[in-house]
């Protein structure tokens, strides 16, 4: 049960609180310099089965990274998480910008990162309906199931193997539903999707086989399904819970399901995601909290959020990491990224803002400190979950 609202203070600016870093693979190993007496990072006080991250934008972020001489914000993002998801770089128009290329440059750079940091990374995604390059969504008008099917293979094959070894969790289908206000309600997004509609008479089989390849790609990578607006229980993740069952029954390498947790002051916070997590659980699954943030909306000439609004976004912060520690089967909670001045709200959400954890000269929000305070008081980090 999640705990009473706390008082909150605003901690330290992190950057004070980082050194320069180096290369293990532990979930939350130290960088030289720190111990688990430093209780400022959240990667210090996280369980040591529980892997905290962000994402991060390799490209504009980290091919720059000298350890010698990191960026204040490559300082912080190396001291405080455990985990990186890639926000664009493996997407693919990214990674795979044309039909007989693949360009791996700003992946690897954000993989050496990790890898010089103690990091983990998620790798994110494999099948999805947006940010698909030219070449996908013109020649998916004409493709035929078995074309589709190759393509994808091939494009699956490729990255999971271009990275074997050095991702621990794949987003391989992300957003394969609609939402329950899309026309027709919850189903498969065999339209907008170029390789579901092209095989939209057997689209549950193909997402089947794109976790066989790309568990055959890296047998050791746990997959995922992973989508927004699927923290509680509603239509959308009864619809996930149903393909889940169907996918697992068929022998297929389904590993996890991921709910995004992009959150809006706007709306209510539902509180049922334990209860989600725990009956994909018990379906023998691991469950992650993926790209969390929670946007605050500024109405025409407020500068700031107000202390209310600061509160609340702390709270929800919160209860979704609440909501991971309080099942077992929780491996990983990534945060969508930091600052505010590098948060995609802003350009999708006219109006809303001020939805990371960190302000722009990396000082910590009321929402750091409560997350901070649950992974202290939910174990410290070299010792067992709880449960």
């Amino acid at each position: 049960m999640r705990r009473p609202t706390r008082s909150l203070l605003v901690a330290a600016a992190a950057a004070a609180l980082v050194l320069p870093l180096c290369a293990t693979t532990a979930a939350n190993a130290e960088p030289p310099g720190f111990s688990h007496s430093d209780k400022n990072t959240l990667r210090n006080q996280a369980p040591r089965d529980l892997a905290v991250g962000s994402a991060v934008w390799g490209a504009r972020d980290l091919v720059d990274y000298d350890p010698s001489a990191p960026t204040p914000f490559q300082r912080v993002l190396g001291a405080q998480f455990s985990s990186l998801t890639p926000e664009n770089d493996m997407k693919w128009d990214a990674i795979h910008p044309a039909p007989d290329v693949y360009d791996f440059a700003s992946a690897d750079a954000l993989v050496a990162f990790a890898r010089a940091n103690h990091q983990q990374v998620r790798g994110h995604t494999l099948l999805w309906h947006s940010q698909n390059p030219a070449w996908v969504t013109e020649a998916s008008q004409t493709w035929t199931c078995a074309q589709a099917r190759d393509v994808l293979e091939d494009h699956i094959r490729t990255v999971v193997g271009h990275f074997k070894g050095r991702i621990y969790e794949w987003d391989v289908a992300n957003e394969i539903f609609q939402d329950t206000w899309d026309a027709g309600g919850v189903r498969l997004r065999t339209e907008a999707n170029p390789f579901l509609k092209a095989c939209a008479d057997e689209p549950v089989s193909l997402i089947g086989d794109a976790f066989r390849w790309a568990h055959e790609a890296d047998p050791e990578a746990a997959l995922f399904l992973n989508d927004y607006n699927a923290e509680g229980i509603n239509e959308k993740t009864d619809a996930y819970y149903d393909i889940a069952q169907q996918l697992l029954a068929d022998g297929v390498p389904l590993s996890g399901f991921g709910a995004q947790g992009h959150l809006s002051l706007l709306y209510g916070f539902d509180t049922s995601m334990q209860a989600n997590f725990e009956r994909f659980a018990a379906l023998g699954l691991q469950v992650a909290v993926t790209e969390a943030d929670v946007r605050i909306p500024l109405l025409p000439g407020q500068t700031g959020p107000t202390p209310e609004q600061v509160a609340l976004q702390a709270e929800r912060y919160d209860a979704m990491l609440e909501a991971c520690l309080n099942v077992t089967a929780c491996r990983s909670f990534t945060v969508w990224g930091f600052p505010d001045s590098k948060s995609w709200v802003p350009g999708v959400f006219p109006g809303e803002g001020w939805a990371t954890i960190f302000e722009d000269d990396f000082s910590p929000k009321p929402a750091f400190d409560a997350m901070l305070q649950s992974l202290r008081e939910a174990t410290p980090g070299i010792s067992p979950r709880r449960h």
